[in-house]
């Protein structure tokens, strides 16, 4: 059966525009649709199982057969639009807009969800302010085989434009719970069994701790890292080891540093 037709928007006054732009200023904790750009990640959000609520394309990226194809097979309950590129300027907040933008239902993981699998390896990112940041991290969680990521405290949105694009995908699969109390998620995580492990500067080397057992990785904002409250209740501190002068890496890189050492190290865990 061919899809219902689309419809044509024109004007920024539309509410179909407006239900982007609202969208794109999502709050962290407010329910509603997450804004997806690209039409890749549009098929990574629809093969992951989400449920697309509308799509907008530009007549310049219908001319691409893969997006044809991708506007083609939405479905009969996807409300497909067509706009100039002028309105889909208005509809996405990128600098350079694909051509392609759609309203999603994020995926409703709960904490217990991202704790249950066993042995448990979950990053915990602690007042990470950068989305680009958290989107990364979320993507090298994936990568590096961790088992669910919390995003706590004052952490951008996971789901933001910002933090899906650098996730490239990976927040449409690997478990994600938003947990503003960060106090609430490392109890959850000692509730479920999890060794707590803070990174620090004066750190044990991440080669020394022992990472193939269920744990917890906290990694704290850019700039200023973990609160003391955090570091004094953890059961371990670990550090990455640098060539001087060198002191610190950016989170994002850092935490996949530490990732693919547990990695590493649960390789011949059964």
């Amino acid at each position: 059966m061919p899809p219902p037709p689309a419809t044509r928007v024109t004007s920024r006054q539309n509410p179909i525009v407006a239900r982007f732009r609202d969208a794109a200023r999502r709050h962290a904790d407010a329910p509603g649709p997450v804004l997806v750009e690209g039409a890749t990640l549009l098929q990574e959000a629809r093969s992951a199982g989400w449920t697309i609520d509308v799509a907008a394309f530009t007549e310049q990226a219908l001319a691409h057969a893969d997006v044809a194809r991708l506007f083609d097979d939405l479905g009969e309950s996807v409300s497909r639009v067509i706009v100039p590129d002028r309105i889909l300027d208005a509809m996405s907040p990128a600098r350079a807009p694909s051509g392609v933008v759609a309203l999603a239902q994020p995926h409703g993981w709960s904490l217990t969800q991202v704790l249950t699998p066993e042995p448990a390896l979950v990053v915990v990112a602690v007042d990470l302010q950068d989305p680009g940041n958290v989107g990364a991290i979320v993507r090298a969680a994936e990568a590096a085989g961790a088992t669910g990521v919390i995003a706590s405290g004052a952490t951008a949105d996971p789901f933001g434009w910002k933090a899906l694009r650098g996730a490239m995908g990976s927040a449409f699969r690997l478990p994600l719970a938003r947990v503003p109390d960060t106090g609430r998620a490392v109890r959850a995580c000692r509730d479920r069994g999890l060794r707590i492990l803070a990174t620090a500067l004066d750190g044990a080397p991440v080669d020394t701790v022992a990472l193939d057992t269920a744990c917890a990785v906290l990694v704290g904002a850019e700039g200023s890292g973990l609160p003391a409250a955090i570091l004094d209740g953890a059961d371990a501190r670990i550090s990455i080891p640098m060539q001087a002068p060198v002191e610190s890496l950016n989170v994002a890189v850092a935490t996949g540093i530490i990732l693919y050492e547990a990695r590493r190290q649960r390789r011949n865990v059964k």
